[in-house]
Order: C-alpha cells, then structure tokens, then sequence
C-alpha cells in the first residue's frame, strides 16, 4: 500500500473517532520522539486499532504518529468554519475563470484548497491571497499525464490527509468545423477534457474509497465541469462538444462503479459565461473564434456573436461563477443523486 493511501485511512478513522474534523501533513523521514508509533509492515486493522486505543485511553487524538521507516504525521484538529469546515478540495485548472472563482469560494466556505493547474505561476500567486485565510496548497499539474495528477493526489494528501472534493474543471476548446478542424486540435482537445477527466477520477477514487472504509459517516464527491454542450450538439464546434459528451458518459460510468464506495459522481453543466477569458478573452476566446469560424453568419464583430447567444437564453443572461458554484454546492451536500448532468444554463438547455 502506497504511504499516502495509508495516510487517507488514518485520517478518515481519527474522524469517525470524535465529532471534530482532522488535518495530517506528512512530513518525510522525520523521526519525532514522543509520538504514538506504527508499524507500516503490519496489516492496517492493526494499526488503525492502536490509534483507537490510544483515543479510548487520553481521550484525544495523538498529536504526531510515527510511521516507522516512512516519517511523521502531525495531526491536529481543522480550522475554521463553514459549510465545508475540516473538507478537502482539489480543483484543476485553478489559475483563472471559473476554476479560480471555485477556489475562492470553497476556501471562504471553510474548505482546504488544492490548487492544480499547468501555470503555476498564476496557482502560486492565488495561494499567497487565499493563505491569509485559509490552508491552501498550489501544485503544477498536467491533467493529460497519469504521472502528474498521481503526483497531484499525493502531494493533497500528504499536506492535509485526505482528498473530499475532487473538481475536474481543466478543460479546452478549439471552435471550427469539419472544413478547417485539425485532427491535432481534435486529439488535443479530447486528451484534456476527456482522458483528463479520467485521469483525475482514477487518481483520487483510490484515496476516496479508503477514506468511506474507514469513516462510515462520510461521502466523496467528484465533480466534472461539463457543459451545456455536452447535452446538445454544437454548431461549428463539434470537437468540444463531443468531448463533453463523452465525459458525461465518463460520469455515469464512474457513478455506477463507485456508488458501492459511497462515492458521488455528478457532471455540471454550465451555459455561457460570457465575462470569462474562455469566451471574451481577445485573441483566442469563443467571441472572437465563433466570429472567425463563420458560426454566426449575420455578425460582423464580436458584439454582435455576443447579442446572438444572449438572444438564446431564456433567463436573458450568461451563467456567472455563482450560478455554477450553487450548483456545485447541491451536489455536495446531497446524498440522494450520483451519475447526474446537471444544467445551469439559463434556461438554454432543458432536460427532456
């Protein structure tokens, strides 16, 4: 067994212990005195009753646990508060848009934050603004290598203990079709948003499930931000939307296998969100790339692409962080829903 796996059951036993949620950071080869000691070579029930022993007799948790030959954890009890008080997140493409909004707002609702992204220039600068008030950890990943999102899922739990919310939100999109598509782009795109997706959901349903193991009481989220595109073609942009599709059918898959382990797995689906870099960025946003592709044969500039889409929404707006955080939130705090697309769309998209 991996040390960080063992790490997740250990976190998740101290909290089906007491009422009160529990931080371990790992620390490598590091040797403490005055701790309670664990055998790695012995089986993990026996190791996992000694922690409860030593609970039963000081009527606390153990401040370190040695785990012999490996290094020390220091466990102590959460901060904070919030609805998702004592909660581990790990959000991908964290570094701006709407990964950067879901960072922020699970960190103000109490959360320990991981932020995954390939700038990590852009994830180390939100790191230094949510650390005034919250535990957060920023790692350079790349969700199109296994390797790097393993690294990912490892490094969260050796810093907080465990993994509770997993936000595949790393996603990419190239507009155009079948006359000027490349068969790069459409490689690239499906091995961000698809094989991405799965990527993440292998790497951390292993810690999830050690996790509901050894705490009862608990679920496991993972999270794909989808698309409205996902649920109904798309015009002039069938690489992303087919993308989409597939992911939403990497979610019900993952639903029906990871139910059991008390996992859920639910896609949202947003409509627009039209102040975003995805869509107004300059150079290389939907806006002007729609305008480019022909997609709107009427509009002769970017406001009149932005005008069309408007014109299609029934709630008359594009779909703002808030909306989709909301979304997020239901997800979370349910138990009674797994394999689900959920639509924020406005209106745009209704489910039939």
């Amino acid at each position: 067994m991996e040390i960080y796996c063992l790490i997740a059951a250990i976190r998740a036993h101290l909290n089906s212990l007491s009422e009160k949620k529990h931080v371990l950071q790992f620390f490598e080869l590091q040797e403490a005195s005055q701790c309670l000691s664990l055998d790695v070579e012995n089986d993990i029930e026996k190791m996992l009753q000694k922690i409860k022993e030593y609970f039963t007799t000081h009527n606390q948790i153990p401040g370190k646990i040695l785990l012999k030959n490996f290094g020390t954890l220091y466990c102590s009890e959460a901060k904070g508060e919030g609805r998702f008080y004592g909660k581990v997140a790990v959000i991908t493409g964290a570094a701006q848009g709407l990964g950067e909004a879901f960072a922020r707002k699970l960190s103000k609702d109490g959360a320990m934050v991981v932020l995954a992204d390939r700038n990590i220039t852009g994830i180390q600068k939100l790191e230094e603004e949510i650390s005034n008030s919250s535990k957060c950890l920023s790692v350079q990943t790349d969700v199109t290598n296994s390797k790097s999102v393993e690294e990912l899922v490892e490094k969260s739990v050796k810093q907080f203990g465990g993994i509770d919310i997993f936000i595949s939100n790393a996603g990419i999109v190239y507009a155009g079709g079948l006359d000027v598509a490349k068969e790069e782009e459409f490689d690239r795109i499906n091995e961000v948003n698809y094989k991405g997706y799965f990527h993440c959901a292998k790497a951390c349903s292993k810690i999830m499930k050690m996790q509901t193991r050894y705490d009862q009481n608990t679920y496991a989220d993972i999270i794909q931000i989808n698309s409205k595109s996902g649920l109904r073609g798309s015009k002039a942009n069938f690489m992303y939307s087919a993308s989409k599709f597939a992911g939403i059918g990497l979610t019900q898959s993952f639903a029906l296998e990871l139910a059991p382990y008390r996992i859920k797995v639910n896609s949202i689906c947003p409509g627009n969100y039209y102040e975003g870099n995805l869509w107004s960025d300059p150079k290389n946003g939907l806006f002007i790339q729609y305008l480019n592709a022909g997609k709107v044969p009427e509009a002769k500039n970017v406001e009149d692409v932005k005008r069309h889409y408007l014109s299609q929404v029934p709630m008359g707006k594009g779909c703002s962080p808030d909306d989709i955080y909301r979304a997020i939130v239901y997800a979370i705090e349910q138990t009674g829903e797994t394999g689900q697309a959920i639509p924020v769309t406005g209106g745009q998209t209704m489910l039939s």
